[in-house]
């Protein structure tokens, strides 16, 4: 459960099908105000914060009407997307978008294809094996398509490598942008390969998740700390491939994830509605057996609290090929044959964003850097604007330098990374600063260095 103080204990009535229990309106409220408090919700108004309680009302009452049919082999709960309408939830939290294109250009292998003498265990849980990194949480972000290929490198490099470390999904949110789209959806696929071309991936701790479209870091994006050496497509539509694949390692798939049960879903093994038109990538990390059933255990990316901590068991072998929620149709996952390249040095620091205008009087227009071209008595007079965001303002008070060169050699007129180092760049001259309302964005003040 999401939260502790959910119960099944209430109040009966019947319905047709089975014995649906009816909550007092004190149980609801109580229930909601946990469930606020638990995943830390705050609203903009009481308008708001009463329209959410009325769908949280409404999804808790779906909630218990399912969890009172025995014959169910899952129970749904009170997760982080209960104050959410179904559609809402899909607009928010799914992200893959497969294309015929990719299809067409598939690197399928047969490396996984099922063949006579096939050994494979009954049941596999990559869990307990120690190469996954801890369940991450994309937000309100439809970013699903970069942690699925995140988690399945992460897992690769620490088999291949024996070391673990989380990489960052930022990067390719930020710079994989020639045919994934950040939040607005993306293919693991196209990930792995921006990953190739790349030359390697950053880590998360130089690197950070902000849940959001950014602008492309390119110090971080050089910043080549995890190498793959290709990636390959498990055979579509077979769920025999893919036991033989997750078997071998943990696999990116992507699954149709926008019906309420799965919106909702808390334990045990899902075999809820769904299609084929797959919309959220998750990874597929083993499965298993249980009461005559068998299932798919899967890894999600909205945190710990959802599901059975971060993950979910999906029913497997239905007479569908494409197995439950076309989880069998786009499989893939990384290839890693070598080791990775020496650890960078630390990246420099990303630029702080500085206030919007150099002065009361004066500006500069938006992507430049207010600095100052005359000072008296830590007063500044006169301002100029450096062509550059976040640039350093040298104390000659006509120059400046790049961020990620942050040292001034007024003497040489050059920027370097840091002191004594013979990597440098030429400075940048200032240009005069215009009154206030000049320029439509107004410019940024940066203090003299």
């Amino acid at each position: 459960m999401s939260i502790i103080s959910y119960n099944e204990k209430h109040h009966t009535i019947s319905d047709t099908s089975s014995t649906v229990q009816q909550r007092t309106d004190d149980e609801v409220m109580s229930l909601y105000q946990s469930w606020l408090v638990e995943h830390k919700k705050v609203y903009n108004d009481l308008v708001e914060k009463d329209q959410r309680f009325q769908i949280f009302k409404d999804n808790l009452k779906y909630i218990d009407e399912h969890n009172a049919k025995p014959e169910k082999s899952y129970k749904l709960g009170l997760t982080k997307f209960a104050d959410l309408t179904n559609e809402e939830y899909r607009a928010m939290y799914l992200g893959t978008k497969p294309d015929v294109s990719r299809r067409l250009s598939s690197r399928q292998s047969d490396r996984y294809a099922p063949k006579v003498g096939d050994s494979l265990p009954e049941s596999f849980d990559w869990r307990e094996k120690d190469v996954l990194v801890g369940v991450k949480d994309q937000g309100q972000c439809g970013s699903c398509w970069a942690f699925s290929a995140v988690a399945t490198i992460e897992a690769i490099n620490k088999m291949v490598t024996g070391e673990s470390i989380s990489l960052s999904e930022q990067e390719l949110v930020d710079c994989d942008t020639s045919y994934n789209n950040g939040c607005k959806g993306g293919l693991m696929d196209y990930a792995f390969k921006f990953v190739i071309n790349n030359g390697g991936l950053d880590t998360e701790e130089d690197y950070p998740y902000t849940g959001k479209d950014g602008k492309c870091d390119q110090i971080r994006k050089n910043a080549k700390v995890v190498t793959i050496q290709g990636y390959a497509d498990v055979p579509d539509n077979d769920e025999k491939a893919l036991k033989k694949a997750v078997a071998g390692q943990p696999i990116s798939v992507a699954i149709e994830a926008g019906g309420k049960d799965f919106q909702h879903y808390k334990s045990g093994i899902f075999t809820g509605h769904c299609g084929e038109n797959v919309d959220h990538g998750v990874v597929a990390v083993g499965y298993g057996s249980e009461n005559g059933m068998d299932y798919w255990i899967v890894r999600n990316s909205w945190g710990k609290s959802w599901g059975e901590h971060g993950y979910l068991k999906m029913q497997r072998n239905i007479a569908n090929p494409k197995g439950l929620c076309g989880i069998a149709t786009i499989a893939s996952y990384p290839i890693k044959t070598g080791q990775n390249p020496p650890k960078p040095a630390p990246s420099p620091p990303s630029p702080v964003k500085p206030p919007t205008t150099c002065d009361d009087l004066y500006s500069c227009p938006s992507g430049t850097t207010c600095c100052c071209v005359f000072e008296f008595y830590n007063d500044c007079f006169a301002w100029g604007c450096c062509p550059m965001e976040g640039a350093i303002c040298c104390k000659d008070h006509h120059s400046c330098c790049p961020h990620d060169y942050p040292v001034c050699n007024v003497r040489a007129g050059t920027c370097s990374i840091s002191e004594n180092n013979p990597l440098a760049v030429k400075a940048m001259a200032h240009t005069l600063a215009k009154p206030v309302g000049t320029f439509s964005n107004q410019g940024m003040k940066t203090t003299t260095s």
